[in-house]
């Protein structure tokens, strides 16, 4: 049977899939860095055939180029994934790759793990690294309260960051500061040294004693922020992404500046990077226009920043190490009694560290617990269907394949509800008794431990695709089952016009739409349905490394 993938692959760009070429002449294969410059190439570079490859441990396409005749074998899996058009993020640093949030959508599903299952166990540091790239922040609990235990907490995923202030530095009252972080006053939301380039991608803060009365700590997504500003007032936004901002530190032994947007944004227009923080931002000078403009949006953006809303609110215990996205997450504190004792230590890091440990923990992952979950209690009854959750996943699984989905929607539609389970609890009764157990959302956070946002951000959304069809769509909601009408109100209920257009514009609703389609057929208890194990082959070549 023929492996050849279902587009012509004369059709794909001829020097984008040569430059790709994986063959040992063209790639070193220990480290897989290019061995050829662009410039050697041949001119007038084009397929001149393509075949099965011979020989290959994977389904593979064997190409041979005119005019030199060189032979390239690219994985099959890896066609499908990549070509043009694929879905995919690029820069995953943008808002693109991220999980946007309000206080209210983190509350329940805060990113935390005690600080020995961290160490001990790999899935859960992936799981909580992964949280800081999706959210912006992690939450170890348990971490031991002596001091300069931060820094160790910041080697098991990267490497320190000095700056004038040391490897570490202490938060608390201190006698003559040299910045408002060492005082007992209330510090609203910001980013920790704008002033510096390039900026500490990551902070991180643990708590050694916290009695004093106040000093509560508050996170809010700064690219969720900026996303609002951009539909509330566009022309603010504009403005806040192309004014260079003159930020600035000055002490006895330091001064440092940086000129950059208080919301910087990619080529592409997406958000990348937010830096606030009105303590540090020196004397602007515009034409007088301009400065109008700029403060109106600055005043905008800063009304905007403390809605109650967009807060998270924390009260760091001792034991508590927070880990955050200095570039993304703004951090506030609340004053407090200086009668009372108060002490974080902090340190800064940064994010292509975190990534890489990430990455590397991926390599050596493997999709075990997932089999496991299939042969364990997803076994359990479906929410009042008359199949199982194991049948349930396995039909939309085997359904999307049918319908000749690409791999990345077989995978949401076959692992969309992995989220009733955690452990053994079978949480989707909590559903059925009227409490929303946010399956996809904690499904989409448990299956970034293997797959990109292709897969998981569908299964996010699955559920508010539901409350979308029924809002949009004539007839949809009757032709819904009866468990499935009684979770959907339990879940929101149908989406308001506003919200639907809201939903709608999102990058991963499309694919959601999909998924809820089969979600809603897979509940036939005399359809036969693949096993798990039919799957591997697809979700191993989705896996991120």
């Amino acid at each position: 049977m023929s492996t050849l993938p279902s587009f012509p692959v004369g059709d794909l760009p001829a020097m984008w899939l040569r430059d790709n070429c994986p063959c040992a002449g063209c790639r070193d294969p220990r480290s897989g860095q290019k061995l050829f410059q662009i410039g050697a190439l041949p001119p007038g570079l084009r397929v001149g055939s393509a075949a099965d490859a011979a020989g290959e441990a994977a389904p593979a396409v064997e190409v041979v180029w005119e005019p030199d005749g060189h032979r390239s074998s690219y994985p099959l899996a890896w066609l499908e994934a990549v070509r043009p058009g694929r879905t995919g993020h690029g820069d995953l640093r943008t808002e693109a790759g991220k999980e946007l949030w309000t206080a209210r959508e983190v509350a329940g599903r805060l990113p935390e793990a005690d600080w020995e299952e961290y160490l001990g166990e790999p899935g859960i540091r992936a799981r909580m690294l992964e949280s800081v790239l999706r959210l912006g922040f992690m939450l170890l609990r348990g971490v031991p309260g002596r001091e300069g235990q931060v820094l160790e907490v910041a080697e098991t995923f990267g490497y320190v960051r000095e700056t004038n202030y040391g490897k570490l530095f202490d938060v608390r009252v201190e006698p003559d500061p040299n910045n408002l972080a060492f005082t007992s006053a209330a510090i609203t939301p910001h980013t920790d040294n704008p002033y510096r380039d390039p900026v500490p991608t990551l902070q991180l803060l643990h708590c050694l004693v916290n009695d004093a009365a106040g000093g509560d700590s508050g996170l809010v997504d700064g690219f969720a922020a900026a996303a609002l500003l951009r539909r509330e007032d566009p022309e603010a936004f504009d403005v806040l992404t192309r004014t260079p901002v003159p930020f600035v530190f000055r002490d006895a032994g330091t001064e440092l500046r940086a000129d950059r947007p208080l919301i910087g944004t990619d080529p592409l227009g997406r958000v990348r990077e937010v830096r606030f923080n009105n303590r540090s931002i020196g004397t602007l000078r515009l034409a007088a226009d301009e400065l109008e403009a700029f403060y109106a949006a600055y005043r905008t953006f800063a009304e905007l920043l403390l809605r109650p809303e967009l807060q998270l609110d924390l009260r760091l215990a001792p034991g508590d190490c927070l880990v955050f996205d200095n570039t993304r997450l703004l951090h506030a504190r609340t004053a407090f009694a200086q009668d009372g004792a108060r002490h974080l230590q902090g340190c800064y890091a940064d994010l292509d560290g975190l990534a890489s440990t990430l990455a590397v923990l991926r390599r050596a992952d493997t999709l075990e617990p997932l089999a496991e979950l299939f042969a364990g209690a997803v076994s359990a009854e479906y929410l009042g269907e008359p199949v199982t959750m194991a049948q349930h996943m396995l039909q939309a699984g085997a359904l999307a394949q049918a319908a000749g989905a690409p791999p990345h929607l077989v995978a949401a539609a076959l692992l969309h509800d992995v989220g009733h389970v955690r452990g053994d609890v079978v949480t989707g009764r909590d559903l059925m008794t009227g409490n929303d157990n946010r399956h996809s959302h904690t499904g989409a956070d448990l299956l970034g431990r293997w797959f990109g946002p292709e897969v998981t951000e569908p299964v996010r959304l699955h559920v508010a695709a539901k409350r979308y069809l029924c809002a949009v769509e004539p007839g949809y909601h009757d032709r819904l089952s009866d468990a499935s009408k009684y979770t959907l109100e339990v879940q929101g209920g149908v989406m308001t016009p506003v919200q639907a257009a809201e939903f709608a514009g999102l990058p991963g609703a499309a694919d959601a739409v999909a998924v809820r389609r089969w979600d809603e057929e897979a509940k036939d208890p005399d359809a036969a349905t693949p096993p798990f194990e039919h799957f591997l082959p697809l979700l191993t070549a989705l896996m991120r490394g």
